[in-house]
Formats: C-alpha cells, sequence, structure tokens
C-alpha cells in the first residue's frame, strides 16, 4: 500500500465519524452535554446552527410582530379609507350645496340688482315729475298772485269810480278771489220789471268804463230775487224775471256800452242764493238784486292744469 492512501484514511474515518453524529432541527432537544464523538468543527457547525436556529426564532417572532403591526396597520388604512370616502362623500354634497347657494345668490342678487334699478329709475322719473310740476306750481302760483293783484287794482278802481252811489244801492267787495259789483233793484228796476231805469244805467256805464280799460277781465251778470212769488204776463215766476233782468243788463253793457260779448255771460239764480233772511222786508231788499262778477281770465291757468 503506498504511503498517501495510509495518510487518507484517519481522515475517512474521522468523516466518518462525523457523519455518523445526529442531525437536530431548530427547536428539537439536545444533549446537555457535546457528545466526545464530535469534532470540533462539528460542534463549531452545531454551534452555528444553534445561533442561526436562535436568530430565525428571533426574525420569526419579529415578523409575527410585524405581521400583527402590519394587520392593525392594515385595518386602521381601510377604516382610514372608509372615513375618508365617506368624508369626499360629504364634502362634494357640501360643495354641491355651495354651489347650488352661490347660483341662487347670484340670481337674487341680479334680481336685486333689476329691481334696484328699476325703482331707481322710477324714482328718478318721479323726481323729475316732481321737478316739472314743482315749476308748473311755482308758474301757477305765479299767475295767481298776478291775477290776485289785478283783482285788487280792479276792486280799488271800482270803489273810486262807484262813490257816487249810496251803500243801499250798490257794494264792491272781493270774495274767493273776484271782484263783486251788487246792484240792488231799486237802483235798477221798477217792481215786477227787467227794465233798466236811468240811475241803474248811469251805474252801468261808469262800470263798463272801467270794464272796457281792463279787457282781461271775464264779465258774469246774476239776477237774483226774494221768495215772493211772482206770475205776470210776462214772467212765470221768479226765477224767469231774474233771467230777464241779468239779460236786461248784458245788452245795455254790450250794446250800448260796447263791451265785448264774448266777455260777458248772463246767468238767473232767482229766489235761491238769498244774501239775508226772505223773513223781513229788509232781507228781502238785500235779496233782489244783480249781482255783476269779475274775474281775471283763467285761460293761463287752465293751459297749466292741463300741461
Amino acid at each position: 500500500m503506498k504511503k498517501s492512501n495510509l495518510l487518507l484514511l484517519p481522515l475517512s474515518l474521522l468523516f466518518i465519524l462525523d457523519s455518523c453524529a445526529p442531525v437536530y432541527r431548530c427547536g428539537d432537544v439536545k444533549p446537555v452535554k457535546t457528545p466526545i464523538t464530535w469534532s470540533k468543527n462539528l460542534k463549531t457547525v452545531v454551534r452555528e446552527r444553534d445561533y442561526l436556529c436562535l436568530s430565525l426564532a428571533d426574525k420569526e417572532k419579529e415578523n409575527t410582530g410585524l405581521k400583527n403591526s402590519l394587520s392593525e396597520l392594515t385595518d386602521a388604512h381601510n377604516d382610514l379609507t372608509a372615513r375618508f370616502n365617506d368624508l369626499t362623500i360629504k364634502e362634494n354634497a357640501l360643495q354641491e350645496e355651495y354651489n347650488n347657494l352661490i347660483d341662487k345668490n347670484l340670481s337674487q342678487t341680479d334680481q336685486f340688482n333689476k329691481a334696484l334699478q328699476a325703482k331707481t329709475e322710477e324714482l328718478n322719473n318721479k323726481e323729475k315729475l316732481l321737478s316739472e310740476r314743482e315749476k308748473a306750481l311755482e308758474e301757477m302760483q305765479s299767475t295767481i298772485a298776478r291775477q290776485d293783484s289785478i283783482t285788487r287794482r280792479l276792486n280799488s278802481i271800482l270803489r273810486n269810480a262807484l262813490l257816487g252811489f249810496n251803500s243801499d244801492e250798490l257794494s264792491v267787495e272781493i270774495i274767493n278771489g273776484k271782484v263783486y259789483v251788487s246792484l240792488s233793484d231799486k237802483l235798477l228796476f221798477q217792481s215786477g220789471s227787467s227794465t233798466v231805469e236811468g240811475k241803474g244805467k248811469e251805474a252801468l256805464k261808469v262800470l263798463a268804463d272801467v270794464l272796457n280799460k281792463n279787457a282781461d277781465i271775464d264779465i258774469l251778470v246774476e239776477g237774483h230775487t226774494d221768495n215772493v212769488p211772482i206770475k205776470t204776463a210776462v214772467y212765470k215766476d221768479n226765477w224767469d224775471l231774474s233771467v230777464a233782468r241779468a239779460t236786461s243788463i248784458v245788452r245795455i253793457l254790450t250794446l250800448d256800452y260796447k263791451i265785448e260779448p264774448t266777455r260777458i255771460t248772463a246767468s238767473g239764480r232767482g229766489e235761491y242764493f238769498p244774501k239775508a233772511n226772505n223773513d223781513t222786508a229788509e232781507g228781502r231788499a238785500r235779496n233782489r238784486r244783480t249781482e255783476i262778477i269779475l274775474s281775471p281770465k283763467l285761460e293761463e291757468i287752465m293751459q297749466l292744469l292741463k300741461d
């Protein structure tokens, strides 16, 4: 036998002895003392294996902990995901509600602006109309003041012109912006007659002279009687007589004293507008009268009212 083969024999025996050592898995029960048959290398390998088993156990324990943590985190993640989805749904609902409110607010704002604009235009129109009316009112007040001035001047002129007649024959006064010249029947007429007497014509002439110089004065002649009934072959009643007397005076003013007929009106009032009580002779005498009512022409005021 060769020498090299003799040297390999102990190694082979050692390998055979090592290969006969028991194999332990991680977690198996091992002898307390290492068998004397184990070689140093085998012992080292067994120690490394035991260390690896311990490390594996620690890793498995750690892995188990990580799995538990992962499960908890997964549950928490799922819970948060579900809450997130709920919040997302609520957010979308709130966003939609917000958008609806914005649209509604914009619509209301637009309606408000339109209503405000309409009210503003209406107010401007009313202010313009008010300004125009104030201007027209000022013009009317100015016209009325001018006519009042004319009335007062006419009243003064007539009073001075008719000073020659007694107060029980005629009177001159201003009533409601008009000049009333009241002539008694004893100045103008005989009882039951519509023919104007001479002194009455003199009074009418004085009056006509003033009126011809004031062409902007309208003239209304009103006949009045007392309430004592009258019925003659000429006049059926007091009303008929009052109309005839007013007409007689109008004819004298227009035909004899040349007052423009378009300025003058005749009216019979009969017994229905007394100045005094008809129960006394004095009262009946005051009621038997002819009133010549003088007023400034109203065309200018009527035009202002029409405008």
